[in-house]
């Protein structure tokens, strides 16, 4: 077990940016390159997103309560909220079209979802033990160094 750290946040989107650049500033202290942690601020903002605007259903309703933790193989962000519970296997993977100019015609829902299962590699949702959505998203660290 690595150093965990642990942030609350309210769940509001003028403040997912700033979790972000939490999250950022960690993934780049844990060693990731530049490329590495864009997608790992992306996957987060998609993240916390989802929970402002699903999981709560708008702003000033709950927290957001973050755990960053980093040990020798592998970066993970644990988000929890006590907002609805979803199923992101109920979410359908997103039909995305061949040619890059058709990207306009994607109808919308899933993607940020996919963006997520794309850029990390692995992400669990779960309920815990109190009745909190909890997402998982961890990014190993050795795919770093074989870049």
């Amino acid at each position: 077990m690595g150093e965990i750290r642990k942030f609350t946040f309210p769940a509001r989107y003028d403040r997912v940016a700033e979790i972000c650049g939490v999250v950022a500033a960690n993934a780049e202290e844990a060693g990731f390159d530049a490329d590495d942690v864009f997608r790992i601020e992306l996957a987060c903002d998609e993240a916390c997103t989802n929970i402002v605007q699903h999981a709560y259903g708008g702003e000033d309703v709950g927290d957001i309560r973050v755990e960053l933790e980093r040990t020798k193989e592998s970066f993970i962000i644990i988000l929890r909220d006590k907002g609805r519970q979803f199923d992101p296997d109920e979410v359908p993977m997103p039909n995305l079209p061949a040619d890059p100019d058709k990207f306009s015609e994607l109808k919308i829902g899933g993607l940020g979802l996919h963006f997520m299962r794309t850029i990390m590699d692995e992400i669990r949702y779960a309920v815990n033990g109190q009745g909190d959505n909890e997402l998982v998203m961890i990014k190993q660290i050795a795919n770093t160094e074989s870049r």
